[in-house]
């Protein structure tokens, strides 16, 4: 749990203490650094920024802001601190995406967190997770396995496990993660927080350690989907240096009062022998109905089959790609469960990928008449969980598994959020995910923002609630949203 601070710090509170004067950047920060102490040895960063330059870009932020009164309205995350999954680079901090032998140290910072920056938040540090990006149960890092904030024998969900259990355990108001196969949203789930999986292009990847690259995106854990909606609006944005950013319209803001959402058909619900996990996924269905959504029933193998392919075809060759050098240069550098995962790519041929391609694309066709049935996919987001010793006893089924609901939302082009959805009776959380076309990132947002609230659940492993509603919509245009500054060098 987090220790006793300030506040929870989901960022309408942190915002109203700021600006109304009961709380300073500075104060802020300080409480933030006693948290980060209190917690120990958690294995959740593998880099932190030197505690003298945080706190002086804190200090400097109170300055301006005692110079200038309109400066604190004018930056959104005035003040605000935040984490970063070790494969976004950050000028003059080392990026090793948990493989010290790939390690380099950047001389520009990733615009993603620029853009950040320039809103007037505070980096805090460089998290733990999965090495090289590769993996959803958060075990395979030589810096540790990040504590799950409800009980240390399980495990915290990869790969961007250690930006979630910062977010969980109270000790930032967001982290950025990174997701190809579900990095962004298995973590979230385990560890009781949202996290946003964007359209894919969205946020650009320049800066970041490709793990997939056709497939990578940057996502976005928060304490709720207001505040995840709010750092996507400031991060966002075309960037023409990035060859896969795309100019992504906003698309509606909301789904209609009464919505059609689609799950699997009974038959297709795998639960892989959890006895509790089916109940907490009907009771989410119930509440979504209860919301004004009507229910309906579709084919899951087309999205099955589609994330059977992510690491099961020529695709995986793209995550060989990205590290070719190293691999062939120093394959004892990399973890033997990463090893033997990305040295799979080696196994397929230029044909082969080709092959995969059109298979996907039939497979994207197919599950196409989905859209027509409903606006939503529901599903859990992971099906069940695991401990550290049972993900270390069969590393691979346990991670496949784990994927099972996760896989396919890149290679369609889909944009999903995870949401928090009950616990299980050993407290161990449950969530599930919104599953919508790209561009539908704000209704998602939205829709998931009402869902949490219905739920009225803990925000992460701390004892708080969430804040009263915002009067604006969740995923509305923010203050301080502002065109890309230039990058820090």
């Amino acid at each position: 749990m987090a220790c006793a601070g300030l506040s929870s710090l989901d960022l309408f509170r942190l915002g109203a203490g700021l600006r109304s004067g009961a709380l300073t950047a500075a104060a802020l920060i300080e409480d933030v650094l006693g948290r980060i102490a209190a917690a120990g040895d958690d294995r959740v960063w593998i880099e932190r920024v030197p505690e003298a330059q945080v706190r002086a870009q804190a200090a400097r932020l109170d300055a301006e802001a005692a110079g200038d009164p309109g400066r604190l309205a004018r930056l959104a995350l005035f003040g605000i601190p935040f984490a970063i999954k070790d494969n976004i680079d950050v000028a003059g901090l080392p990026t090793t995406a948990a493989c010290p032998g790939f390690a380099y140290l950047p001389s520009v910072t990733a615009p993603v967190v620029a853009r950040l920056e320039a809103a007037g938040a505070i980096l805090v540090g460089k998290t733990n997770m999965d090495q090289l990006a590769t993996g959803l149960v958060g075990c395979r890092s030589p810096y540790g396995v990040p504590r799950n904030p409800f009980d240390a024998r399980f495990i915290p969900g990869g790969s961007s496990s250690g930006s979630a259990v910062a977010v969980a355990a109270g000790l930032v108001s967001f982290a950025l993660g990174t997701d190809t196969a579900g990095s962004g949203r298995v973590p979230a789930a385990f560890n009781n927080i949202v996290g946003l999986k964007p359209t894919r292009g969205r946020i650009s990847t320049r800066g970041v350690a490709p793990a997939c690259r056709s497939f990578d995106c940057v996502s976005i854990f928060a304490l709720s989907c207001e505040d995840a909606a709010q750092i996507l609006d400031i991060c966002e944005g075309y960037d023409a240096e990035d060859p896969l950013s795309r100019r992504v319209e906003r698309g509606v803001a909301t789904f209609p009062e009464r919505f059609r959402f689609a799950l699997p058909a009974a038959a297709d619900r795998e639960f892989f022998g959890d006895a509790e996990t089916p109940g907490l996924f009907a009771a989410a269905a119930e509440a979504l109905e209860g919301l004004g959504g009507v229910r309906t029933e579709v084919d899951f193998a087309p999205f099955r089959a589609a994330g059977e392919m992510l690491y099961g075809s020529a695709f995986v060759a793209e995550r060989l790609a990205a590290i070719e050098d190293l691999f062939r240069r120093s394959p004892e550098a990399l973890l033997p469960v990463t090893r033997r995962i990305i040295g799979a790519g080696d196994a397929y041929s230029a044909v082969d990928a080709f092959n995969a391609e059109a298979r996907l694309a039939g497979l994207r066709r197919s599950a196409e008449a989905l859209w027509q049935a409903a606006e939503i996919l529901v599903l859990p987001t992971a099906a069940t969980t695991y401990t550290i010793a049972a993900v270390a006893a069969d590393p691979y089924a346990t991670n496949v598994r784990l994927g099972h609901y996760t896989n396919f939302v890149n290679l369609f082009d889909l944009a999903a959020v995870a949401v928090p959805a009950g616990f299980r009776r050993d407290g161990l959380p449950f969530g599930i995910s919104l599953i919508a076309p790209a561009c539908s990132d704000a209704a998602l947002a939205s829709l998931g923002a009402r869902l949490h609230r219905r739920l009225d659940l803990p925000l992460g492993a701390t004892a708080h609630r969430l804040p009263p509603p915002s009067p604006a919509s969740p995923a509305g245009p923010r203050p301080g949203s502002a065109p890309a500054p230039p990058l820090r060098r």
